[in-house]
Parts: structure tokens; sequence; C-alpha cells
């Protein structure tokens, strides 16, 4: 993962979406324009169906974080390897389990929400 930050979302309504893998929240278009920063390996911004298999509109709350290695609110949501940007505190939904597979692939880990 790279230290350039992620997009902030241009917009907070209904229109807000988060990674299921890392919860990086940015809009629908930003997702389909420049995909996720930390996940770039699910090539959203490539196909536009991978945008809503990656992403929801179900989620809880948002935390923007600026030094994701020196903050302990990153650690504690375990997103303090990702880009600075906007993520949630908690996903609903869990990965598909065919991109759980490339998550495996590319040996990179997934954490599956807790039910």
């Amino acid at each position: 993962m790279g230290s350039a930050p992620a997009q902030i979302p241009t917009s907070f309504g209904h229109e807000l979406r988060a990674c299921l893998r890392c919860s990086l929240v940015k809009t629908y278009d930003q997702f389909r324009e420049s995909g996720c920063e930390n996940c770039t390996f699910f090539k959203m911004d490539e196909d536009n169906e991978r945008v809503v298999d990656c992403t929801t509109p179900n989620f809880n709350g948002i935390i923007s974080v600026m030094d994701p290695t020196r903050s302990w609110a990153a650690r504690w949501l375990r997103i303090s390897r990702f880009v600075p940007g906007c993520y949630t505190l908690a996903v609903s939904e869990a990965l598909p389990e065919d991109l759980q597979n490339l998550c495996e692939d590319e040996r990179v880990q997934y954490v599956a929400p807790k039910r």
C-alpha cells in the first residue's frame, strides 16, 4: 500500500460506499473512476460490476485518518497499513467468496465482519 492519500468522498449522501476488504469510503463514481487505493488488485476502475461486488452502501460510521501509522484508532480498526483517507467503523457484509479467493491468491489478508 502506498502513502499517497485516498480520494476524499465528494459527497456524504446516500451514494457513499465502503470497500468490503479495507473499509475505505468513497462515492460509487469515485470507486468506478479510480478504484480502491488499498485494493488495486480488485481493478474496480476497469470493471463497473466489480464496484458493486467489492463495495457496499451498508456500513456504520465514518472516520478520517490522516496518519494511519500513528493513529490508535487506525490500529484499533486494523487500517493502520492503509493509505490516509475516510474509512467506515464497521462493514455489515462479507466479500463474495470468489473475491475472497482473489485476496488469498494475491496474498492479501481479508477479515470477514463479525456477525
